[in-house]
């Protein structure tokens, strides 16, 4: 039995720039194509365009229906073109098999969603980022019922703060911090979690008495010190991502990834040096850039820098004795944001990605 999924599409603001794009059809593009269960709008989009970012394009003119994102398995989408020359899909009929059980068969019909979270949450680690100035403003553990010096299931650990009884709270360490590979600068620090709780008792530190929290999930031994946050606050998402050409990102770099890896290809995650700060928003989707190896002409005919010899590349003046191009090579969707950073699931790959690729507007 299908699992429902209310789509709630919020209305997608499309600047000038955005609207002046053209859509790129594929050359493998088909003339019709029968939505299938677990087919999303990018998906969709991906059979017939180069731009699959694009897909509100789409479905721009097509009268036969109110609500143009509430598509289903078994439609049949068309491909038409308007009087511009421009390409649209119009929904046609849908093809259902009629039994007795009609009724439950169309109950369990799901409207195809852009990206819902069930397809990525597998891929998602509920770890965070905090600058250095939020982490002195979190609260923290400061000792346990037992004087032990770490915690494990079942303990009551102390907190220097005033929570909310009730409330489940995530308990993380502070591990590596995030620098800047081209600045130096540190963008933040990775916080990892460690366990879960809740709390029991609320404190009064306005007389020193702490808050009490029942760990009810250790991963690891829960340490003093270990930093407290409310878990809707860090492990929520939306149950659909809605996705949209990031247009106002600034090119950035990918600068980590949660795998740790050199090499990451579809479905994992990486982080740039992007954030708030940079006007990121979720649902951003950014095309990954690579350029290719640098080329000098040398005595012996065209070699790649980084072959060549020192005194080839000397003689060269610079890096490379040609303008070499920038090739697409993948595209990221971002779907958490910090301050200076953001998280991005990789929805597309042509090759491996790497740290240092770059991340643009699409």
């Amino acid at each position: 039995m299908l699992i429902r999924i209310f789509l709630v599409i919020v209305g997608i603001v499309m600047s000038v720039s955005s609207l002046a794009d053209e859509l790129v059809l594929k050359q493998s593009a088909p003339k019709s194509y029968i939505v299938v269960k677990g087919d999303t709008l990018w998906d969709i989009s991906s059979v017939f365009l180069n731009q699959p970012w694009l897909w509100p394009k789409l479905w721009r003119l097509n009268p036969k229906i109110s609500n143009p994102h509430l598509i289903y398995p078994g439609d049949e989408l068309r491909l038409e073109f308007d009087a511009q020359g421009q390409p649209m899909l119009v929904k046609g009929k849908r093809e259902l098999k009629w039994s007795p059980k009609v009724r439950q068969h169309l109950k369990d019909q799901v409207p195809v969603s852009t990206l819902p979270l069930h397809t990525i949450a597998p891929y998602i680690r509920y770890d965070s980022v905090k600058s250095a100035e939020e982490l002195t403003q979190l609260p923290y553990i400061i000792g346990s019922e037992e004087g032990y010096k770490s915690s494990i299931d079942g303990l009551k650990v102390y907190v220097n703060s005033d929570l909310v009884v009730g409330q489940s709270y995530g308990i993380y360490n502070k591990t590596t911090s995030i620098v800047d590979p081209i600045t130096a600068e540190v963008l933040g620090y990775n916080i990892k979690l460690v366990g879960t709780g809740k709390a029991i008792k609320r404190g009064a530190m306005n007389e020193n008495k702490p808050s009490t929290i029942y760990i009810e999930s250790a991963k690891r031994e829960i340490h003093s010190g270990a930093y407290v946050v409310p878990v809707n606050s860090e492990q929520q998402y939306p149950s659909v991502f809605t996705m949209q050409a990031g247009a106002s990102v600034t090119a950035g770099l990918i600068i980590s990834s949660v795998t740790k890896n050199l090499e990451f290809a579809k479905l994992d995650i990486v982080m740039i040096n992007k954030g708030n700060s940079e006007a990121v928003q979720v649902g951003d989707v950014l095309t990954v850039n690579r350029k290719s190896p640098e080329v000098i002409e040398t005595r012996d005919g065209p070699q790649y820098t980084s072959d060549t010899s020192l005194w080839n590349r000397l003689g060269s003046g610079s890096h490379s004795d040609y303008d070499i191009p920038v090739e697409s090579i993948g595209q990221v969707m971002i779907f958490r944001v910090y301050d200076k950073v953001s998280m991005a699931l990789i929805l597309h790959s042509e090759k491996s990605l790497r740290v240092l690729d770059e991340v643009a507007a699409p």
